[in-house]
């Protein structure tokens, strides 16, 4: 008995040999290629699969994910009955969704009623499906829990086996799926929808169900309808309240891009002396808004609360903050929604897919697109009904001829020999055709009698009047306008709910003074060498004036000043640090203090090298270069209207700073070089800068190889004769030491 040889890696799939030793073209090369080739053919069929196939919105208000699922539920009975377990349902939708269960599981968490992400939900769940305002919340795994579909779907599938819709085959051709839903109202706008795709994103926000069919009626009337009449602002899951700009509601209206404010809401309990908060913005989440509340109090901006709790519960959300006593609730509530996403923007982009192609459209044009979308759905409905009234009046138009001669009809089927006649021996006898005379011959005996004749023969007044009425809405645009009209107003009967987010105009918001107080009294402060910062009372001094230093260090800054007062810290990388007195803790001068650096999150290696204060902004920024350049900067020039606490670019890097000064008023200087020389020279000689990190004017000519070394404020008596070191013009040479003030400086040390 011969052996049937096997097939081995040497045999192609035809069976037949291939040499070992050949040589497939091309392998293992090589192949140079332009990046312009390489991003259409392996980056753009990828980017185009994701705007086509994942992350944008149609016109019927789903991504394909959502249609997979909401459509298997379906075809799995789930629109009436009990509900089905999570896990069931994913596994039955993987046969039009290949990407995973968890990535199925995902996306029906978010359709959930359990989950409150959107106003009107496609899915009725049951158990632990998350919150959408909580990222610690988070959902069940799919075996624990239940769903099936809300009462809203039967207006997704109504006319689904009509031929409203297309079908198309699954992804490996096993069975069809709709293309889009024939959707008896524009859920587009009434769920909210979002997606990223490849270069370009989708955020739509929802609006309350009633308003949206009520606008598209008066858009079916009137195509120059104006929506902001009937559409008044979005309305969300989470409630809240939208503030009512009118101008930018027009531009989301009109462009579908924009933004809007959306705060939450938040109330006063008396009693507990707290805020509890109760709504928030659909952009933001619970944990986020604690998050930056306890970053604000420990910042010192939110003073008055003691603690913040997170009191979420089966009954909603709810955050607590409890108030310090006296503290003034009003201001605090200013403050969360001036300063935490309590108070958060939703970025409108109204991105859909129209017929294939990605368009940002106004509410107007993505209603008027709904509308024709919707027109050729009742079309292709009407004409499937159309055929169906049709054929069924052509079966009883036979039955009506059977009617004459009951009795001829039943002997033709008894006299014919063959089954296969029977059917064209009827068609003979009776002049019917073969659909007709195959729906006689397949009636049952029992039924061959007068009475059940004749009350079939009675719908054909009714199918007549049936058809006469679907080929006039199929030839008149106006009965397709009232049949989508009284659609949309059942809609509204059966659905309606009224807003969860209310309307706030901008002249209804009080406008609370929240600015931090800031206790207004008299301290001492102190800067070191090494970068050391002390603020001390006037008590505490008294008692005690004996710094504690590190080693090597000194005291190269000390003034009177107020506690409101602002500082400007210069360090050695050409940057200013803004802070406030009141922002350091007082302290003794028995202690090190606060270490500026590190006090104020310097970068790596940066420390502090001058320090001023100023109570309001007047006078000039002087520095000092070892060039022999002085740069005058009007102190304005670092006044931000912004918080900003980092001004890059403070003074100029072209040379070494030596010293800096702020002063009020001009003022003498005395510079002395590693040449032994020494100026006198008035800072109004120095016409003053905008340009923070101007270089400056020279005012002292330096020989090569020789710098500033040191920076001193004239005072009287310095020099026996001024006037042999005071420059007449800029820049001067200085002049050496002379004999009687070599003495006076030794005299000084």
């Amino acid at each position: 008995m011969a052996r049937k040889k096997k097939n081995t890696d040497e045999d192609n799939i035809l069976g037949t040999p291939v040499d070992p030793n050949a040589h497939i073209a091309g392998a293992g090369e090589i192949a140079n290629q332009f990046i312009t080739d390489t991003l259409e053919l392996n980056y753009m069929p990828y980017a185009m699969s994701v705007i086509m196939s994942r992350a944008i919105p149609e016109i019927d208000g789903f991504k394909p994910s959502h249609r997979k699922l909401l459509y298997t539920m379906y075809k799995m009975g789930l629109l009436s009955g009990a509900r089905a377990k999570s896990a069931k349902i994913v596994g039955a939708t993987m046969q039009l969704n290949p990407h995973g269960d968890m990535a199925i599981y995902e996306t029906m968490v978010r359709l959930t009623k359990g989950n409150e992400a959107l106003l009107h939900p496609y899915v009725d769940s049951k158990g632990n499906f998350g919150k959408a305002y909580s990222k610690n919340m988070q959902f069940a795994a799919s075996r624990y829990t239940e769903a099936k579909l809300s009462n809203i779907c039967s207006e997704l599938f109504a006319d689904i086996d009509k031929d409203a819709i297309d079908f198309v085959p699954n992804y490996d051709n096993t069975m069809t799926e709709p293309v889009l839903f024939p959707v008896t109202f524009p859920s587009i706008l009434v769920n909210a929808n979002s997606g990223i795709a490849v270069g370009m994103a989708s955020n739509i926000c929802s609006f309350n169900l009633q308003e949206v069919c009520e606008t598209t009626i008066e858009l079916i009337k009137n195509p120059e309808h104006d929506c902001t009449q009937t559409l008044k602002a979005p309305d969300f899951s989470g409630g809240g309240s939208v503030i009512y700009d009118p101008v930018k509601i027009r531009e989301v209206y009109n462009t579908g891009r924009g933004s809007l404010r959306v705060r939450g809401k938040c109330s006063y309990d008396r009693k507990n002396n707290c805020i509890d908060i109760t709504e928030i913005p659909p952009t933001t989440t619970c944990e986020a808004i604690i998050d930056k509340v306890i970053e604000l109090v420990k910042g010192g901006k939110l003073r008055e609360i003691s603690d913040i709790r997170d009191e979420t519960d089966r009954s909603g959300l709810k955050i607590t903050l409890d108030l310090k006593r006296g503290a003034d609730p009003d201001k605090v509530i200013s403050v969360l929604f001036k300063k935490t996403p309590l108070e958060d923007p939703f970025p409108c982009n109204f991105n859909v897919l129209i017929g294939g192609i990605p368009m940002t459209l106004g509410v107007g044009d993505l209603l008027n697109e709904w509308i024709a979308y919707r027109t050729e759905c009742v079309k292709r409905r009407t004409y499937f009904d159309l055929k169906k009234a049709k054929d069924r009046l052509h079966l009883l138009k036979g039955l009506q001829k059977i009617l004459l001669d009951i009795d001829k009809a039943i002997k033709i089927i008894r006299q014919t020999e063959e089954e296969a006649e029977v059917v064209p021996n009827l068609m003979i006898g009776f002049g019917i055709d073969e659909i007709q005379a195959e729906y006689v011959a397949e009636i049952k005996l029992r039924h061959l009698n007068r009475e059940y004749i004749l009350k079939r023969l009675e719908d054909i007044e009714k199918l007549e009047k049936q058809i006469e009425d679907l080929e006039d809405i199929l030839s008149s645009k106006t009965r397709i306008k009232k049949v989508i009209v009284q659609e949309l107003k059942k809609v509204i009967e059966k659905y309606a709910m009224p807003r969860k987010t209310d309307i706030i105009y901008e002249s209804e918001l009080e406008d609370v003074d929240d600015t931090e107080e800031i206790p207004d009294y008299s301290v001492m402060v102190f800067f070191t060498k090494e970068g050391y910062f002390k603020k001390i009372s006037h008590q505490s001094w008294r008692m005690g004036n004996n710094h504690k230093l590190k080693d090597g260090d000194s005291v190269i800054f000390e003034t009177e000043a107020s506690n409101n007062a602002e500082l400007l810290f210069f360090t050695n990388k050409h940057q200013c640090y803004k802070s406030r007195v009141s922002d350091f803790d007082e302290c003794k001068a028995s202690v090190l203090g606060d270490f500026v650096a590190t006090k104020l999150q310097m970068d790596e290696g940066e420390t502090a090298i001058f320090a001023a204060v100023v109570s309001e902004y007047s006078g000039y920024i002087l520095a000092f270069f070892e060039n022999g350049k002085v740069a005058k900067v009007d102190i304005s020039s670092f006044e931000t209207k912004t918080n900003r606490k980092k001004l890059i670019k403070a003074y100029s890097d072209k040379s070494d700073a030596v010293a800096f000064r702020y002063i009020r008023e001009d003022a003498e200087f005395v510079l002395s070089t590693s040449a032994g020389r020494y100026l006198l020279f008035d800072s109004g000689a120095i016409t003053s800068k905008s340009t923070k990190d101007t270089q400056g004017v020279a005012v002292i000519s330096l020989k090569k190889g020789h710098k500033v070394v040191s920076v001193a404020d004239f005072e009287e008596g310095r020099f026996k004769k001024p006037a042999r070191y005071r420059a007449k013009s800029l820049p001067a040479a200085g002049a050496v030491l002379s004999a009687e003030d070599q003495g006076e400086q030794l005299k000084l040390e």
